[in-house]
């Protein structure tokens, strides 16, 4: 295989636990660049997909987490013609160029699904078809393959030679009831607070790059007891499935700033998530066409979907594809630190100014810890 826009290596590793061989990675950030050749030492690195001119010879699939910044809502959602988001051409120039590999595995935020009333989704489709691929994809949670972060990302697989169907729609637990929220750490986005709060029980919501007060930053955990903490860079490396430090040659090798690690985790992809895709690429399963419906032209683009040949069908199927044993949020907070007096502070502040319901006890709590962290600071962000 192949990895593009290949971040810190979570596509690759969630397949090579399946025997995927990683022949070529790109990557243009500096410090993912750390980090896969630490990590990947055997593996070439090339640092940008515009000048990439050819992929090797003998490859069987292409994996692709194209930037998201142009599609997702905390980005600047240009669209898939902006800058960023646009590279995925360049997926379709190089697979062009192969002749097609068998398979082409692409990532993305959901939101893509909703961008532009679906442009980003016709212009991908419309571009896999013209290359002779049929397509299928999937929005998938992670919280189904038993960590505790509720993520949502788009797996979409084409293949000229196979049936991608065979590989995202086999199987489907439906999601599991969440716990009382009194019982459990509640994960929370304390850079937020007007508009959206991203609450989950026993869970943290996703992990980001970036916030809406302009930082790259961990959510917050209201634990049982009433206090307030981060997770530490080393539970979010868990959280997303990797080993602890695994972005620490970013630091160490690539001279950025600690900061620069949770960016890059936050646009990762989750290993587990990669490795369930790589699990049934080993043993696809017959795909019964009871649980479609046609798409019309102009339809909102469904969380699950395949086509060929300008024909498109709905599938119903739910978000968890399995039910793996859950692990509870406590046991990523290792590392976790107080939420700060300037934080707590200014999530305060900017909830007491929205009209945000929050679950009962919640903001009592949140006043309470920062009662017990010296109270309001002058200067609260």
């Amino acid at each position: 295989m192949v990895g593009l826009f290949a971040g810190i290596g979570g596509l690759e590793l969630g397949l090579r636990d399946h025997g995927w061989t990683t022949e070529l990675l790109c990557e243009i950030d500096p410090g993912a660049q750390a980090v896969l050749r630490n990590r990947f030492a055997d593996t070439p690195l090339h640092t940008d997909v515009t000048r990439l001119r050819s992929l090797p010879g003998s490859i069987d699939l292409v994996a692709a987490g194209f930037p998201c910044q142009d599609l997702s809502q905390a980005g600047r959602t240009a669209g898939i013609t902006g800058t960023r988001s646009s590279l995925v051409d360049e997926v379709f120039r190089l697979v062009r160029r192969k002749k097609g590999p068998r398979w082409l595995l692409i990532e993305n935020v959901p939101f893509m699904l909703q961008l532009g009333r679906g442009a980003a989704m016709r212009h991908i489709t419309s571009a896999l078809e013209d290359l002779g691929y049929a397509w299928a994809y999937r929005v998938v949670d992670a919280r189904a393959f038993g960590l505790p972060q509720r993520r949502q990302r788009v797996l979409m697989l084409a293949s000229r030679t196979d049936d991608p169907r065979t590989v995202l729609f086999g199987e489907d637990a439906g999601e599991r009831p969440e716990g009382d929220a009194a019982d459990h750490p509640c994960g929370f986005y304390w850079t937020e607070g007007t508009r959206g709060l991203g609450w989950a029980v026993n869970a943290v919501p996703t992990l980001k790059g970036g916030s809406s007060v302009g930082i790259a930053s961990p959510p917050a955990v209201r634990l049982p007891s009433g206090e307030i903490v981060t997770p530490g860079i080393v539970g979010a490396e868990r959280l997303q499935g990797f080993d602890p430090e695994w972005t620490l040659p970013a630091t160490t090798d690539g001279g950025l700033r600690a900061g620069h690690r949770w960016k890059l985790v936050g646009n990762a992809v989750s290993v587990r998530m990669a490795s369930w895709v790589g699990s049934r690429l080993d043993a696809p399963r017959e795909f019964t066409a009871d649980y479609q419906s046609p798409l019309a032209p102009g339809d909102p683009w469904p969380s699950a979907a395949w086509g060929r040949d300008r024909v498109a069908f709905r599938v119903h199927t739910s978000t968890w594809p399995v039910q793996e044993p859950y692990e509870d949020l406590a046991g990523f907070l290792g590392d976790a630190r107080l939420l700060s007096a300037r934080a707590t502070a200014g999530f305060l502040k900017r909830a007491r100014m929205g009209n945000l319901r929050f679950a009962p006890g919640f903001i009592d709590d949140v006043e309470s810890h920062l009662a017990r962290m010296g109270g309001f600071p002058e200067a609260a962000a």
